[in-house]
């Protein structure tokens, strides 16, 4: 477990941007306190700061102004574009930018062309789901999507516990999904790994997604991963 949840703080040393967006998210749409964001991602609430009140890079300006198009196309379709249309009509526009960037962008906004029905359960009671350990404490990858790591971080804050939920593709160690929330549940874990298969555009299938093997993920998320076409890896032992 050690292992796993350490590679989010190295998400966050890498790539501070990643950590920055992910706090003030859960701020803004949550309410979770900045201190407790920092905390959750290891990093410093100085550093939080500093990073987020420095002068946006040119690229960071063109991505705001990517996400603002991208939500006005979306909002003009009342809701009904997923990123392959929504791909169609920014092109159509002028933009120079892929489909999976697009989906990454929609999945940072929260926008979904479709609803996903939202279930209480994903697997049936009494019966725990069984797969083998393709990563045997290897945690590295030859290739982007070809492992995914998922993990439930508990974060006691003084007034409860919140959960984070994360999707790390172990080759970049990027954080591609995340949710945080005050239980740790089907829904919690679910929401992660959709973020992460919209980030990478929705077709995730030959993932190896793995977990620990006392993690919630091992439950919630058996069906869910069979249905994405991605090969659930469960560790031996507490990583």
């Amino acid at each position: 477990m050690q292992a796993i949840r350490g590679l989010l703080g190295e998400v966050a040393e890498a790539d501070p941007a990643v950590a920055v967006r992910v706090i003030s998210s859960c701020k803004a749409e949550q309410k979770i306190p900045h201190r407790i964001g920092c905390r959750a991602l290891g990093v410093s609430e100085s550093g939080f700061y500093k990073w987020r009140d420095r002068e946006p890079t040119a690229r960071e300006v063109r991505r705001q102004h990517l996400a603002e198009e991208i939500e006005e196309i979306f909002q003009r379709s009342g809701g009904t574009y997923g990123s392959p249309k929504v791909f169609i009509e920014l092109v159509r526009r002028g933009w120079r930018v892929s489909v999976n960037t697009v989906a990454k962008v929609m999945a940072e906004l929260g926008l979904a062309g479709r609803k996903i029905r939202r279930r209480r359960s994903l697997t049936r009671p009494g019966k725990r789901p069984t797969a083998p350990d393709f990563v045997r404490r290897d945690f590295t990858a030859e290739e982007p999507d070809l492992v995914w790591c998922g993990d439930l971080t508990e974060i006691d804050t003084g007034e409860g516990k919140l959960y984070l939920a994360t999707v790390i593709d172990l080759f970049s160690r990027r954080l591609l999904g995340y949710a945080m929330g005050e239980r740790h549940d089907a829904e919690l874990v679910v929401a992660s790994l959709n973020m992460a298969a919209a980030t990478r555009g929705g077709d995730v299938r030959g993932v190896i997604m793995h977990t620990d093997a006392g993690s919630i993920y091992v439950l919630a998320l058996a069906e869910h991963l069979e249905k994405a076409g991605i090969a659930a890896s469960i560790g031996s032992g507490r990583e």
